[in-house]
């Protein structure tokens, strides 16, 4: 029973509540078909870890939105993950899969407590990004022992401090016209997360590919991994321009089942989170490089991946899979009824 004092949740809570509970919901699908078809003893932990995180998720928010006759969302069930599906993905694979998601996880999260307000909901979030942490570090530590773990490039540490003297700093070379600077570590790192990043999402794609049951979607993720590899192509290329190593890929880690351990709701659902987390990464790089032609072509980027969303939005919606997360009250229609 609520006290009279009892402090409803603001838009930002009722969010990033909802939110967190689909894309969990989501998680414990996928990992659950991970745990059960992994075989490396030393991943396995890991990826309990992992789930156990996301079930503790559901459990809280569950209880929170029945505390606030909230109705709890649908998100995913058990009719979205085929748990004996074979295998679909090396265990190595797996590894680099939850890096990549605990770095989703902790944009998110840290997101999630800054906007909140009430003290058990920050409770909630500073303890999912304190348990993320802890993943990303079992996950590091891990590719570290195995030899997995993929260094960005180094580079010749600063003999002295130098102030930019010159508007050429910011060229970009367009057109033919100026000269390119040579990258900064912040570029640098950048162009490297987010070529690594591509790679990962291509293999996940490419999977995807031969088991999604829909020939329509499978068009649409099939877009995706050209979409993946040509902008792999342009930051590949771009710090070899610079004399720089690249990422290396992960499409050998991909096996030749055809058999779907997930739904076509959950698999579309699952590109859309990749998007999501690609047009993030992008916005970032993008303002932290100071190199016109760089910057530039994150924001193409980043637009075509939108367009890429909307499209990948609209199949969801004509096949009613796309569920409406809390919307303002709609004053407009309430008051010309």
């Amino acid at each position: 029973m609520k006290s009279q004092h009892h402090i409803c949740l603001t838009a930002s809570e009722i969010g990033g509540l909802w939110t967190t509970y689909i894309n969990d919901t989501f998680s414990s699908c996928v990992l659950s078909y991970f745990l059960n078809i992994v075989e490396d003893t030393q991943i396995k932990p890991a990826i309990e870890y992992a789930f156990d995180i996301s079930e503790q998720h559901i459990r809280k928010l569950t209880s929170i939105f029945e505390d606030e006759n909230f109705p709890v969302p649908q998100g995913f069930t058990d009719d979205d993950v085929n748990r004996n599906a074979k295998r679909l993905y090396s265990d190595h694979f797996y590894l680099y899969y939850l890096k990549n998601m605990s770095k989703v996880g902790l944009a998110t999260y840290s997101l999630a407590f800054s906007m909140c307000s009430r003290s058990d909901i920050r409770a909630f979030f500073h303890e999912a990004l304190t348990r993320t942490v802890a993943l990303d570090q079992k996950v590091t530590s891990l590719l570290q022992s195995k030899g997995l773990y993929i260094r960005p490039p180094y580079i010749s540490v600063p003999n002295h401090i130098d102030f930019v003297e010159s508007k050429s700093f910011l060229s970009g070379g367009f057109f033919g016209f100026g000269e390119k600077r040579p990258l900064t570590s912040i570029e640098i790192a950048h162009l490297f997360e987010n070529s690594q990043t591509n790679s990962l999402g291509e293999a996940l794609l490419l999977g995807f590919s031969q088991v999604v049951r829909s020939n329509e979607i499978r068009k649409y993720i099939t877009r995706g991994v050209e979409i993946s590899r040509k902008h792999i192509e342009y930051f590949d290329k771009t710090l070899k321009d610079d004399n720089l190593p690249v990422p290396m890929t992960w499409a050998t880690d991909v096996t030749d089942s055809v058999e779907p351990p997930f739904s076509d709701k959950l698999i579309l659902f699952h590109v859309s989170v990749l998007v999501a987390a690609g047009t993030g990464n992008y916005g970032v790089a993008a303002s932290a490089s100071p190199r016109k032609d760089v910057a530039m072509n994150y924001v193409r980027l980043a637009a075509e991946i939108a367009r890429y969303a909307e499209d990948g939005a609209k199949l969801m919606i004509e096949h009613g899979w796309l569920e409406e997360p809390p919307q303002a009250l709609n004053r407009k229609e309430l008051t010309t009824r």
